[in-house]
């Protein structure tokens, strides 16, 4: 553990009145270091209660924008702006525009997973957690849905809900790296294992898990389980934070070669020169603020 530049973080947190939220695949020494851990808009809801001035946000940029967009009048910075997410960067609001024309009587629900401009754009947004009882409740009187960008996510809550969406052809690069085959090799070598499996995975994976979960779902899951030994198929981060918080678990990864290579560019140096120089600020209009927060709002409403 680097004690000096925790330490200068901790001291310059203070000055700043700052909060670090970090997501559930940062770095072991990133999480290590967050005021707040958990999944994307988990962290911009918290950023939304609390009272401090600056929000470091240590996650992909799409999330620092949502928290920018729940909390407007806070500093949001993000410690590596070059951070992104491919899967939301697969649709753009210029693509969606397109698909609402050929579609107009469709509603749109788009997965957090999304940019601050495609959001503008989305009738409702959903997370991987909440996805099931947003569409359900959302959808009771319409008949045509497009869903935004994840089609693994998208068609997982179609076929529980027995519903026909219309999906974008968007994934997580890391995600779709967690085979069949991997859930098969690891449940031999761990026969009492559960299998812990991310919507966001393809759909033969998902038909092996013995839960379809969040990251935070997982987090809670292996908590409550009286299981003591957990294949995790998501990225790979959040087995440190698992693992740190049920020592008497064990917990192995379906595939190590689901790693987010965004997810581990913030390093301590950077969230402490994120801090000292006040970069780099997630700046958006006001406009898309607005136009971007009502989907997330009424998601949030329909979720209580």
């Amino acid at each position: 553990m680097n004690k000096p530049i925790i330490e200068k973080i901790k001291k310059l947190k203070k000055e700043r009145n700052a909060v670090i939220l970090v997501h559930n695949y940062q770095l072991p020494e990133v999480q290590d270091i967050a005021d707040y851990i958990g999944d994307s808009l988990g962290l911009s809801i918290q950023a939304s209660k609390t009272e401090a001035d600056v929000i470091i946000f240590c996650g992909v940029y799409f999330m620092a924008e949502t928290a920018k967009i729940l909390s407007p009048d806070k500093i949001v910075l993000i410690p590596d702006k070059t951070a992104g997410c491919p899967m939301a960067d697969m649709i753009t609001k210029e693509k969606l525009v397109e698909l609402k024309k050929t579609n107009p009587d469709a509603k749109v629900v788009a997965y957090v997973n999304t940019t601050a401009e495609v959001k503008t754009e989305c009738d409702i947004c959903c997370t991987s957690s909440n996805a099931e009882l947003v569409v359900k409740n959302f959808t009771k009187d319409i008949e045509k849905l497009i869903f935004i960008p994840d089609k693994y996510l998208g068609s997982y809550i179609a076929n529980k809900l027995g519903k026909e969406f219309i999906l974008y052809d968007g994934y997580c690069p890391s995600h779709v790296k967690i085979m069949e085959e991997d859930i098969k090799r690891e449940k031999e070598k761990h026969p009492e294992a559960k299998i812990l499996v991310h919507p966001e995975c393809i759909s033969e994976v998902i038909k092996l898990a013995d839960a379809v979960l969040s990251t935070d779902g997982m987090v809670k899951y292996a908590k409550n389980s009286n299981a003591k030994e957990f294949i995790i198929g998501t990225e790979i981060g959040i087995i440190h934070r698992l693992q740190k918080e049920n020592p008497d678990k064990k917990f192995y990864p379906a595939s190590n070669l689901a790693i987010c290579p965004n997810m581990k560019k913030i390093t301590l140096e950077k969230v402490y020169w994120s801090l000292e120089e006040m970069k780099y600020e997630v700046i958006l209009n006001k406009e898309t603020i607005e136009k971007a927060r009502n989907p997330i709002e009424k998601m949030i409403s329909l979720v209580k």
